[in-house]
């Protein structure tokens, strides 16, 4: 079977791929694009993830497309909906005929002399080896492995005789009604998990190392609905679209400058709706958006505590028992089913390798350019979120970028664009330095660099991203272009023998 030959190649239909390849579709309907996919739905985060009460923890205003307004009266959304979301997108940009699923991919080569990409996969549910090449490849496919979560081997767990179970893999049909549940953590996905599981099961207990920020947010946007009765919907959407990313940014910001005022903040802000729980439990060790600070709709997860449904018991696991977890302080928990919200294993690029003209690209070694490319990588976009701020936010404009790098390359005849250092910029800083969650802090040796100024520097800052992305020239001096060789590609062609799909 013949290889088949695109122009752009995305990899993931999560929210960021199918966010990027709708601007695409919309700025260069010419151009011939292909979505590989390795599961056999769109979403990706939010297919995967089937845990009680999952959400977005960020307002959907800021966190769905901008170009798709998410209209609800809701702030944040279940994992369902965010679901159908993104289905609903991909069908309205005519985007599930681009789709491979199925694919798990293996390696992507780009050959300097041909200019183009060779992207090697297996069709999972065959094992059949399939080929594609490309033109420009941009890596959607998030930061974590979607086979398996971050789960530590707890001493003595074989004797349990209850489940053990991560959130990543949790069963849609568990059963949990009238069980004593322990979840292990104290993150976001812990703190969505308590209150879900508190009114089925019999107790609730977060065992939790040390504590995290946990800020009760309204999840009705009343501003909206009073202004939704006088304005277009269309209005009202952007307006809180803007007042939200605003709210946000100004929240990091004073976290920043006055670390000492704002933790006094919220943690009065924890003590108010958790009175009865005694402070230690409330009380985190470390200043505010070192780690993303979690939301409680509605403060949800405190009306649990306040309820006495739900428990917080900060200690360290000494070992299992049959009946249950038993406590560096001698403290037992007895538990029929354990939840190991213990985090998530990053793996960049989709679990596969990169290289050039067969030779590894050593990423730890490389910077990010603008947040978009890879240092000395040609043709190769990497689509990659905020932490500080709705994930999406970044990827919207990442796919603006790319679409102006689109235009500029076709008006000016240009084939390959490289971001390369020519003013020794590099840093021993990876992109997220400064964010210390566990997963990251457990992979801060796999990530790309940052260097010592823009457009080296990752800054985390939606206004200044924007204009540097959206606004700015997109030859700036530092992305380095050439024209196209006599036997490159330039439209879908039929390049050799091989598997397809």
């Amino acid at each position: 079977m013949p290889i088949k030959h695109y122009d752009i190649i995305i990899i993931g239909a999560g929210l960021s791929g199918i966010g990027t390849a709708c601007h695409i579709a919309r700025e260069h309907p010419g151009k011939s694009l292909a979505i590989l996919e390795r599961r056999e739905n769109v979403g990706g985060t939010w297919d995967l993830f089937r845990y009680p009460g999952i959400r977005s923890d960020s307002d959907m205003a800021s966190f769905g497309f901008n170009f798709k307004p998410w209209y609800s009266d809701n702030v944040l959304a279940q994992g369902d909906d965010i679901r159908e979301y993104v289905r609903e997108t991909a069908e309205e940009f005519r985007l599930y005929e681009k789709i491979k699923f199925g694919l798990k991919l293996k390696n992507s080569d780009w050959s300097t002399r041909d200019q183009k990409w060779t992207v090697s996969a297996v069709q999972e549910a065959t094992g059949e080896e399939v080929v594609f090449t490309c033109g420009f490849l941009i890596n959607c496919a998030g930061y974590y492995n979607f086979d398996q979560g971050y789960r530590p081997d707890f001493p003595n767990e074989d004797a349990f005789t209850g489940d053990i179970v991560h959130p990543q893999s949790f069963p849609e049909a568990f059963d949990y009604s009238g069980k004593k549940v322990v979840i292990i953590g104290s993150g976001a996905t812990a703190v969505t998990l308590v209150p879900a599981m508190a009114d089925k099961a019999a107790k609730v207990t977060m065992l939790q190392r040390s504590p995290s920020y946990i800020m009760s947010l309204p999840n009705t946007d009343k501003i909206s609905m009073v202004l939704n009765k006088i304005l277009p919907k269309a209005w009202v959407f952007n307006m809180a679209r803007r007042r939200n990313i605003l709210f946000q940014r100004a929240l990091y910001l004073a976290c920043q400058r006055w670390p000492n005022a704002m933790r006094k903040l919220m943690l009065s802000h924890m003590y108010k709706n958790a009175p009865t729980v005694d402070k230690r439990h409330l009380t985190p060790s470390y200043m505010p958006w070192e780690q993303r600070l979690c939301a409680a709709p509605d403060g949800d997860f405190f009306e649990s505590l306040r309820s006495g449904k739900a428990e917080i018991v900060t200690d360290h696991i000494d070992r299992f028992d049959e009946m249950g977890i038993v406590l560096k302080s001698g403290q037992h928990i007895e538990a029929d089913i354990v939840i190991a919200a213990t985090g998530l294993e990053v793996q960049l690029m989709g679990g596969s390798t990169l290289s050039i003209d067969n030779e590894e690209v050593n990423l730890p070694r490389k910077m990010a350019y603008k947040g978009i490319f890879i240092q000395d990588v040609p043709n190769y976009g990497w689509i990659f979120g905020y932490t500080n701020a709705p994930w999406t936010l970044k990827c919207d404009i990442g796919g603006r970028y790319l679409c102006r790098l689109f235009t500029y390359m076709d008006k000016t005849g240009v084939s390959v664009a490289t971001a390369v250092d020519k003013n020794n910029s590099a840093t021993d800083a990876s992109v997220l330095d400064g964010f210390a969650p566990g997963y990251i802090v457990r992979a801060i040796d796999k990530m790309p660099r940052q260097g010592k100024a823009d457009p080296w520097r990752i800054t985390m800052h939606y206004g200044k991203d924007k204009k540097m992305l959206v606004k700015e020239p997109v030859d700036d001096g530092i992305l380095q272009f050439e024209t196209a060789t006599a036997d490159s590609p330039r439209e879908p062609v039929v390049v050799q023998q091989a598997t397809t799909v």
